[in-house]
């Protein structure tokens, strides 16, 4: 998935257009060859996804390993991390369903009609205003671990160069344009406009109306690459 957003990230700085989210990367993927087929197995591996992290949700993160150390608070905040991501996951997995429907309505454009509906009251727009400072604390932690190394704390392997470079990249400019898609948010919420909470979407676009916007989008793209590469480490190297 961040390979594919990436891909469309790159389109977006040479001027092709594109939605640079979950729906862009699945839009891609919907117009090869076998289209259909490859997004109902994209949704049934986002089911599995959200079912390991419901499973982390219920026994903990490092099941297999009881003697990590891993108790207290910090347990308790790993298992609620997989939740999210658990609801993250089956978001994907609905979009992904309804792309292979034939549905290619853009996520966000979504994100604008929920955050429209949401503003229209006192306890939506308080609503918003939390998801969105959480969105901008969560791309901060993205920052951090890339840049603290703290993501190797989640692999069985050592510091290999090549993993270093992939994960702290990738992290780092995950985090940054996590950041720019909660700030939009709060800016959205403070002038009612909700044509600016897009998601990340908005976030790439914004960076690419940047002075150096193209050279912006590129990095943003290399490091979103970055992050995919870095899955495909975690895919096999993860503590489970």
């Amino acid at each position: 998935m961040h390979l594919l957003i990436a891909y469309v990230v790159i389109r977006i700085a040479i001027g092709d257009g594109g939605n640079a989210d979950q729906s862009g990367a699945l839009a891609a993927v919907s117009a090869t060859t076998g289209g259909t087929i490859a997004l109902v197995l994209a949704a049934a591996a986002f089911v599995a996804m959200a079912l390991w992290r419901l499973a982390e949700t219920a026994i903990g993160v490092h099941a297999t390993e009881p003697d990590d150390g891993d108790r207290g608070p910090s347990a308790w905040l790993d298992r609620g991390k997989a939740l999210s991501l658990a609801v993250i996951y089956f978001a994907f997995a609905w979009t992904a369903a309804r792309f292979a429907l034939g549905d290619h309505s853009s996520s966000g454009s979504q994100n604008a009609g929920m955050s429209a509906r949401l503003m229209s009251s006192t306890v939506g727009t308080l609503l918003l205003i939390v998801v969105a400072v959480t969105v901008v604390c969560v791309g901060g932690y993205h920052v951090y671990k890339g840049a603290s190394r703290a993501f190797m704390d989640d692999l069985t392997i050592t510091h290999q160069p090549v993993v270093v470079v992939a994960g702290v990249v990738g992290y780092v400019a995950k985090g940054l344009v996590l950041a720019v898609a909660g700030i939009l948010l709060v800016v959205a919420v403070l002038r009612a406009d909700p044509s600016k909470a897009t998601g990340l979407d908005g976030a790439v676009k914004t960076l690419g109306s940047w002075p150096a916007g193209p050279t912006l989008l590129v990095i943003a793209a290399i490091g979103l690459a970055a992050y995919g590469v870095y899955a495909f480490v975690m895919a096999r190297w993860a503590r489970m």
